[in-house]
């Protein structure tokens, strides 16, 4: 099985006795209470998924990772993973001492050891992570909206997040994950990621795939995301129809990425392949406007990213893929690179119309996702309707 990044797969929650310790000791300590990202991150950290991370980045690796997309050690990694906090809270956060971690509604969840507490350049890290400095991209507002220290140090939890219950059949750690492969008897696994249901061109390009690889992993992101994406669980009810009715069950795995949205564009992109070697993924499908919003980026410059990192590096196989389309004189789903015909054979829907459709009470044609999908989100849309 494929190495997780780094080499170790790093586990970062206490357990019995040393969980217990842990607890009383972090009653004695000063508290530093996380916003919903940074427990989200504090998560992924201690249960692997962003190994070789043990803990927030000190700042050799900020920024090592925010100008060349390195750590300090010289592992690829594009984006930062820190612990903002506000001045007046440095008083009682000291280099060499522990702190307790705390969730938002206050109960503790871990302690962190605080190896520096350090500035930093909130718009030099948007102008280099997010290629904008525009405070209307909800990653780079998120930046400038966080506190203006960063707290670095290795953390440890006292017990995984409580599972959603619509979550929970699909919560796999990276560990899980891989065990997960290992029953299944899978060598090669293509990793797809995605914050919307899954229509018919990510369909086409995920099928595609799983032509040359032994399974698929549909990891759909499950934490936060703009106001305006379609609810988790929604998603989720889209992901288990079209699964049950179009693809092999015995060689897709579906299974949540319980991380936040950083809409980073072509730097998220890379992060969201490293992440995925560290779930036992040997490849990772990267199409148009991969991790993308608004206008920010080029349709392909997710997939251009990856030039500037040896293969080695990376130790993942991404998989290119044009932007996907059903061409009604082909009578079949279709790319650039295979379909002879112009535009007016092509359909193709944006998210706006799609959701005007609903709206209306009217399903996307099947050209452009399947009935099963659509009629969960009419359904949505339709009891969104009746309480406004």
């Amino acid at each position: 099985m494929i190495a997780p990044h780094g080499g170790e797969l790093v586990q970062r929650y206490a357990s019995g006795p040393e969980a217990e310790a842990l607890r009383d000791q972090a009653r004695a300590l000063p508290v530093i209470r996380l916003n919903e990202r940074q427990l989200s991150d504090a998560h992924m950290i201690a249960q692997g998924a962003y190994s070789p991370l043990k803990g927030f980045m000190a700042s050799a690796d900020y920024q090592g990772v925010v100008q060349t997309m390195r750590l300090s050690s010289g592992l690829a990694w594009s984006l930062p993973v820190t612990l903002a906090i506000e001045p007046d809270r440095a008083n009682a956060v000291h280099e060499g001492h522990s702190v307790a971690l705390a969730a938002p509604d206050g109960k503790l969840a871990g302690i962190l050891e605080v190896e520096e507490v350090y500035p930093y350049d909130k718009e030099a890290e948007a102008l280099q992570v997010f290629r904008t400095g525009d405070e209307h991209h909800p990653g780079v507002a998120n930046t400038y909206q966080q506190g203006e220290l960063l707290v670095g140090g290795p953390l440890l939890l006292f017990e995984p997040p409580v599972r959603e219950e619509y979550l929970a059949p699909y919560y796999r750690t990276p560990a899980e994950t891989r065990q997960e492969m290992t029953d299944r008897g899978w060598k090669t696994m293509v990793g797809f990621q995605t914050r919307n249901p899954v229509h018919r061109a990510h369909e086409y390009i995920q099928k595609s795939a799983m032509e040359a690889v032994d399974g698929l992993l549909l990891h759909p992101l499950v934490g936060e995301t703009k106001a305006d994406d379609i609810p988790a669980p929604v998603r989720m009810r889209c992901y288990e129809a079209l699964i049950s009715g179009y693809y092999p069950q015995k060689r897709v795995l579906l299974s949540v990425f319980p991380a936040f949205m950083r809409y980073a564009g072509p730097r998220e992109a890379i992060f969201h392949a490293l992440v995925r070697k560290n779930y036992g993924c040997t490849h990772f499908i990267v199409g148009r406007d991969h991790a993308g919003v608004g206008n920010y980026y080029g349709t392909y410059d997710a997939q251009q990213i990856f030039r500037e990192f040896d293969d080695s590096e990376l130790g993942i196989v991404p998989l290119f893929f044009e932007n996907a389309f059903f061409c009604k004189a082909c009578g079949a789903m279709a790319t650039a690179k295979t379909c002879p015909h112009g535009l007016e054979e092509q359909v193709s829907l944006s998210g706006t119309q799609v959701r005007a459709m609903l709206s209306r009470g009217e399903l996307p044609p099947p050209e452009f996702t399947r009935p099963e999908v659509a009629r969960v989100l009419a359904e949505v849309a339709s009891a969104a309707g009746a309480r406004s």
